[in-house]
């Protein structure tokens, strides 16, 4: 038997270690959620508890498409279906793939193939095929194809169409991104903050540098790493105003004023980077989940271990929390930026909440 007091005290907490041990059901939303579900907490008297997932829908409740409880137990049809349909996607990315195909081919009508399929990607069908795409035209970049050549050989249908997205997903124009950023700008600034000096970077599309050291010497070099051809101004005062805006609201999240962060990114990735730093963006202000948990929130629960390279890849720290990422054991687990740094923000994060 559950205990009512009990279980109400681990939603309230949304306590993780509770997943897959059982369920709760609300019945003003018609769902079934994880203990851990970011979800509102809802009111006591319309909450009901359940040892498995089968119980909880012969109660006419459906599975939570936020949390994906179903996911905790192995038994998501939904997920195994995306899963396949992502293999699909990814063997057959160089053709055009209509909604309505690929809805046929996972057996979902295309409304809930739309909706599935971003709940547990975190992206619609359409764009995780650009992801795929982008990720085979970054790869023949990087081993020096012609601009020309990689972009209908990654299966774009013409040049003009690739332009546009690099805007947002190659961050840069194709020949740029071969040849190590060339003709990109990125103004940047070094602050004091909580944890250390920070330095934020920025296109003209939006951030695509926040990371701490113990010396801005570090820090520059870093920069210079990441993007070696590209052009790199320091910013000097007075800031622009959304530069200043980005810059207050880091400081702000860091001291505990502002526990989630909307800022406009300017992010290079592979697909399966993308769903996991999305997911992460997920995790609520103050909690953490393992490397497990969010590679079975992704729905490819056996890749843990690409989640953690995918959390050491992020150049983009607290837009992109990868800090909430900790081992199964409750240890912190690496951190690019220093233990020490991923144990205060933390601490930080949860001590706004009990604040709040």
């Amino acid at each position: 038997m559950l205990d009512f007091d009990t279980c109400y005290a681990a939603i309230e907490r949304r306590d993780a270690s509770q997943n897959g041990q059982w369920f709760f059901g609300v019945l003003t939303t018609g769902v079934y959620c994880r203990p851990s579900c970011p979800a509102r907490l809802p009111l006591k008297k319309n909450v009901r508890f359940y040892q498995t997932p089968q119980q909880a829908e012969a109660d006419g409740l459906r599975a939570c498409l936020r949390c994906r409880p179903l996911a905790t137990v192995g038994a998501d049809p939904n997920m195994q279906r995306v899963t396949r349909l992502c293999e699909f996607i990814e063997a057959h990315a160089q053709q055009t793939l209509s909604l309505a195909a690929l809805a046929s081919e996972a057996g979902l009508s295309p409304f809930h193939l739309q909706r599935s399929f971003k709940a547990i990607t975190g992206v619609s069908p359409k764009q995780f095929q650009q992801s795929v795409r982008m990720k085979r035209l970054k790869a023949s970049l990087r081993e020096g194809e012609e601009a020309t050549n990689a972009i209908f050989d990654a299966g774009y249908g013409s040049l003009s169409r690739v332009y546009e997205q690099a805007d947002t997903r190659l961050g840069m124009t194709p020949i740029a991104y071969r040849n190590g950023g060339a003709n990109m700008t990125i103004t940047h600034v070094t602050v004091e903050s909580p944890v250390g000096p920070m330095m934020i970077g920025a296109t003209d599309r939006g951030l695509c540098f926040i990371q701490f050291a113990d010396d801005v010497k570090d820090l520059t070099g870093m920069l210079q790493k990441e993007y070696p051809n590209a052009e790199l101004i320091a910013m000097e005062k007075p800031y622009p105003p959304s530069f200043d805006s980005w810059m207050e609201a880091l400081n702000n999240h860091l001291c505990g004023h502002q526990p989630h962060l909307d800022l406009p990114l300017d992010i290079r990735a592979t697909a399966f980077q993308l769903k996991v730093w999305h997911y992460l963006q997920m995790i609520p202000c103050g909690q953490v989940q393992s490397y497990s948990e969010v590679a079975a929130g992704i729905g490819q629960p056996t890749a843990a271990r690409a989640v953690a390279r995918a959390c050491a890849s992020n150049k983009i720290a607290l837009a992109i929390p990868c800090h909430r990422v900790i081992r199964g054991t409750g240890e912190l687990g690496g951190y690019r930026w220093g233990i020490e740094r991923k144990r205060v923000i933390i601490d930080r994060e949860r001590r706004f909440n009990k604040v709040k």
